[in-house]
């Protein structure tokens, strides 16, 4: 396992990591451990605790020793070194003093009285990007200079993809972002290499493939984008909603929420095929050093017996898993872990079923957690507690199932219960299933649980803890939620985590809310319109632990490409309720067409709702019946 901090819950990301894994600093990476080889053995003075991922991140080079100035640091294990004090340094005998720091010129200065004499003293300043790269050059680990993430991209005479956001930074103050991508091929090669400029609004941003192909004359591909955007404010991560689509006007389709930029150590949430299912996982290694033979392994959930790759996996390189070959006596509803040794960020995969292709994403599985008591004796203040609110789409046309799965390393089962609820917020169903163990294969289906007339139009449901059956509980309660033409001609599925909504008591953080603290519950989601062969659409829940407004102060914000505010319509949600919203029929045809290309903001200031959205291949004769290929994942905000 590679021997990185990425990001934790309580300080966040690690702009250390981001600062060493950059494509750019990985090739300054290689001149700097060639130029310490040449010289000889090479003393380390590690002040930040930087060695450790520098070591797992970088080509080797020969190290004399790991030197620290805080006593009580001594003797710590470092990349497989034991800390020796500063003051020893001069008895290295190294030829280079390595300073694992950056913005490090004053303390180079203040370590040369220390070294021994006639050694060139280094530092991680070496390897920092460009100053026309950064956004704060006065400091070079602040996390806005690191505003990256890596996305999915394909374009292979089959599929094709579309990464699709807005210039949110603008809002928070961003000037003159552009965005610096590398494309990567299968075997990790450089494919391409450019810049987009991005105007001073709150306009769309569009990366297409097919786009990307033709101005770099390019051949079929299946890798990753690496995208740096600079000049941001207000957030460090690119978020972004990623189309998959067959590029013959097939019926393959389907989208993804943003990545998470940060590998983990395992992921979770990766189902087991069915029988006339194919699910092949899209293993991208996320760094220039190679993924080892045996550093990746799939596991079914619970069996801690995990099947281990035998080849490595080259730097920046894609590989196809076909899942169904690794573990081949697994089906739906089983589930699978993939032990990824913080080597990817959260994959994508891939669902083939009837000559159609889906594509998901699967989640970080948590190290850090551990079983809560206290979550058993929550105050009554905060009502149901922890929530995982999902759609219900109209049962007419579609089925809905919900299967809860594990996302943390110490999460022995899952003691829940489903609550069902209608558009107007009241509740019509629930079923408790007990505590169900780690490995379990229960998938909630919809139909075995409502009368056949009922959600004709759709609603939802709750996943909760109910702990009437025993059981622990950590408040990662997370599933996978599976949606299906009732044809069987396609399908689409997401996956999300619990959270406390809407109550003005809170609870170790919770409620979350998207800007400030409560009661100050608010609502900022992304909605791209999709175009007239594809139009968007979306659920919106308004879940509630405890009681709050009886309805919602939604308003639907419609921009064109450029970020122009074209028009707005009000909308109320029933507490508990949830509204399912088609831009193509609350927004009049004018305002539609004047705002080609661009998007929806959902706002709320009331409280906080949570939201799903898709895009489905729409013709003339289908306005009023679902097409034969939909998407849907939950949305994100800004």
């Amino acid at each position: 396992m590679l021997e990185i901090d990425t990001f934790d819950n309580v300080k966040g990301g690690n702009a250390v990591y981001k600062a060493l894994s950059h494509p750019l600093a990985a090739e300054r990476l290689v001149v700097l451990a060639e130029t310490l080889a040449a010289r000889g053995t090479v003393a380390v003075y590690d002040p930040e605790r930087i060695f450790a991922p520098l070591r797992a991140l970088a080509p080797a080079f020969p190290v004399a020793g790991v030197y620290v100035h805080d006593t009580l640091a001594l003797g710590e294990m470092r990349a497989g070194f034991a800390t020796l004090p500063l003051t020893a340094l001069a008895e290295s005998g190294a030829a280079t003093v390595l300073i694992a720091a950056f913005d490090a010129a004053r303390l180079a200065e203040r370590v040369k009285i220390l070294a021994p004499v006639g050694t060139k003293i280094l530092t991680l300043d070496e390897v920092r990007l460009p100053d026309a790269m950064l956004t704060n050059r006065r400091r070079y680990l602040d996390p806005l200079n690191f505003a990256t993430n890596f996305v999915f991209f394909r374009d292979d005479d089959r599929m094709a993809t579309r990464l699709v956001t807005a210039n949110y930074w603008s809002g928070y103050g961003g000037h003159a972002v552009r965005l610096w991508c590398r494309l990567f091929d299968a075997a990790g090669a450089v494919l391409a290499e450019f810049e987009r400029a991005i105007p001073d609004h709150a306009g769309t941003i569009s990366l297409s493939s097919a786009e990307v192909r033709r101005a770099h004359n390019i051949g079929p591909f299946t890798g990753q984008l690496f995208v740096h955007a600079i000049g941001v404010a207000g957030h460090d991560v690119v978020k972004y909603a990623l189309d998959t689509y067959a590029t013959d006007g097939g019926a393959s389709l389907s989208c993804t929420h943003d990545a998470n930029a940060w590998p983990s150590e395992r992921f979770a949430g990766l189902p087991a095929p069915r029988d006339d299912e194919r699910v092949v996982l899209w293993v991208q290694n996320s760094h220039a050093v190679a993924i080892p033979a045996g550093a990746i392994g799939f596991d079914r959930m619970g069996a801690e017996a995990p099947v281990l790759l035998e080849k490595a996996i080259p730097a920046f390189a894609t590989r196809a898993i076909d899942v169904g070959t690794v573990l081949p006596d697994l089906r739906w509803p089983a589930q699978i872990e993939v032990r990824a040794g913080r080597h990817v960020v959260r994959p994508r995969y891939e669902v083939v079923r009837n000559g159609r292709t889906r594509m998901a994403h699967i989640n970080v599985e948590r190290a850090d957690l551990r079983p809560d008591q206290s979550l058993k004796t929550l105050s009554p203040l905060l009502g149901r507690g922890f929530l995982l609110p999902f759609p219900i789409l109209p049962r007419a046309h579609y089925t809905s199932v919900a299967l809860p799965t594990p996302m943390a390393h110490d999460q022995a089962d899952l003691p829940i219960r489903l609550d069902v609820f209608a558009p107007d917020g009241s509740k019509i169903a629930e079923r408790a299933y007990g505590a169900l163990p780690r490995d379990h294969d229960v998938a909630i289906d919809l139909d075995d649980i409502l009368a056949p007339d009922a959600l004709p139009d759709g609603g939802h449901g709750e996943l909760v803890y109910d702990f009437a059956s025993g059981g622990e509980a950590d408040g990662w309660l997370h599933g996978l939620f599976r949606y299906e033409l009732r044809d069987g001609s396609h399908a689409a599925e997401t996956s999300f985590g619990a959270h406390m909504f809407n109550t003005v008591m809170t609870w170790k953080g919770e409620p979350q809310s998207y800007a400030g603290p409560p009661p100050g519950l608010t609502t900022r989601l992304f909605l791209d319109l999709g175009t007239a062969a594809t139009p968007s659409f979306c659920v919106l829940v308004y879940p509630a632990s405890a009681a709050w407004h009886p309805y919602s102060s939604t308003m639907l914000h419609l921009h064109d490409a450029t970020g122009a505010a074209v028009a707005e319509m009000p909308l109320a949600i029933a507490c508990s309720g949830s509204a399912l919203v088609e831009p193509w029929r609350v927004f009049g045809a004018a305002d539609l067409a004047r705002a080609a290309g661009g998007y929806v903001i959902i706002r709320d200031l009331t409280c906080r709702l949570f939201g799903y959205h898709g895009k489905r291949q729409q013709t003339q004769r289908q306005q009023t019946q679902p097409a034969g290929a939909f998407s849907f994942d939950h949305m994100f905000g800004f």
